[in-house]
């Protein structure tokens, strides 16, 4: 192996999924000033959500991205210096709570509709919208779930898919 070859490996090791959650005043201009910081910085943000929490002064950014410890370090570190940053908190999986949702549009015709339903009932997904010829569910769980849903039905075709971005919450 070459050196280069080498420290591509070492680098790419080094990289881990973040996720952070980051309480906001909620008010304009907070979610810019958030995903400026990122941008000019040449961070990649994989998925953001952001909604008011049982205080409707304060919002709960959570904030899923990729980087090496050096790289998180920087963003919690710029994050914090930002004024209507009240609080930034990393979450782990071992104490934490994390969920997504998903709306996925399945083909169901009179042939394979009884097997997609199954399939639904079996990861808990609710049929919100019904015709002819195809089913929309709403799944919700971890990545692990949806993944494995998703696979699941693409063998009977998937027509359309939304998903929203990661939420999370610390247990406890």
């Amino acid at each position: 192996m070459s050196r280069t070859e080498k420290k591509t490996t070492e680098t790419e090791a080094a990289l881990r999924t973040y996720v952070l959650s980051v309480m906001v005043n909620n008010h304009f201009g907070v979610l810019t000033r958030i995903s400026g910081l990122f941008a000019r910085r040449g961070y990649n943000i994989n998925s953001l959500t952001v909604g008011e929490t049982q205080d409707e002064r304060i919002s709960r950014m959570t904030i899923r991205g990729v980087g090496d410890d050096h790289t998180v370090e920087q963003i919690k570190n710029q994050l914090s210096k930002v004024e209507d940053v009240i609080s930034l908190t990393e979450l782990y999986p071992t104490d934490a709570v994390f969920r997504e949702l998903y709306l996925v549009k399945v083909a169901a015709n009179d042939e394979n509709r009884a097997y997609v339903l199954q399939i639904a009932g079996i990861f808990k997904a609710k049929a919100v919208d019904v015709t002819d010829s195809t089913i929309t569910f709403e799944v919700s769980g971890d990545g692990e779930k949806l993944s494995s849903f998703y696979d699941n039905m693409q063998k009977y075709g998937i027509l359309e898919m939304a998903r929203t971005g990661l939420t999370a919450m610390k247990r406890g």
